[in-house]
């Protein structure tokens, strides 16, 4: 599969999962042995990966998503009423809640070390593994197959790392419960949904040319727009 290919078209993947298919645990090595190889700060490849299929630790841990989950998503119950992408987002998101013990596999990546508060030392931790997150999807997605990450568990973490059995000394930042087959969709992939209707921060639709310009020679714009 060409990389720009799967670059554009590695979306998060909840509703269009097809929960029946399996995943088998040589590609799951495969894709985290390619993971490994992504860059770490002070090359120290300070992490572990768990890989969950216990069906009874799933469904712990599926209770607690629905639990916290149910909760989080509520709070956009008001905006989804009168927003339809924010209702479908949020249709999406409760899908997976309610099918989350339903996945092949969790695959949960740790980090060694704590957050502090302290900007730099908190960037640097994970700094050291979302981009072999990232890189796991990727490969997942070069495979034919789908993933999503979601943070849910974060809200209880110490309950969380109880049912995992995680180490005490890691940090778990995120959860990917879902890498199996997408059915498949006649979506177009989001860089050409993007080239269709760009717009600037002010809503004036601008080319992909247009806004790459704009960011280059206005650094401190994209300063702002982070920031909001």
């Amino acid at each position: 599969m060409e990389f720009d290919h799967v670059l554009t078209t590695t979306p998060s993947v909840r509703r269009k999962l097809d929960l029946r298919r399996p995943v088998e645990n040589e590609v799951l090595a495969e894709c985290l042995e390619l993971a490994l190889h992504a860059p770490t700060p002070g090359n120290q490849q300070s992490w572990r990966w768990l890989v969950v299929r216990d069906q009874g630790v799933k469904n712990r841990l599926g209770e607690l998503f629905r639990r916290v989950g149910l909760a989080y998503l509520e709070q956009y119950a008001d905006v989804a009423a009168a927003d339809p992408a924010m209702a479908r987002s949020v249709a999406s998101g409760r899908h997976l809640i309610d099918v989350i013990e339903q996945v092949p596999a969790f695959v949960v990546p740790c980090v060694e070390g704590r957050t502090t508060g302290a900007n730099v030392a908190d960037a640097v931790l994970y700094g050291g593994i979302f981009p072999a997150v990232w890189s796991f999807q990727l490969a997942l997605r070069s495979r034919g197959l789908g993933s999503t990450l979601t943070t849910y568990h974060l809200q209880t973490e110490a309950e969380a790392a109880e049912i995992l059995g995680a180490p005490r000394a890691t940090r778990r930042p995120a959860c990917c419960p879902s890498p199996t087959r997408p059915r498949p969709t006649s979506r177009p992939p989001r860089a050409a949904r993007c080239r269709r209707s760009p717009t600037s921060t002010t809503g004036e639709s601008r080319s992909a040319d247009q806004l790459t310009r704009s960011v280059i020679r206005s650094p401190a714009r994209l300063t702002s727009t982070s920031s909001t």
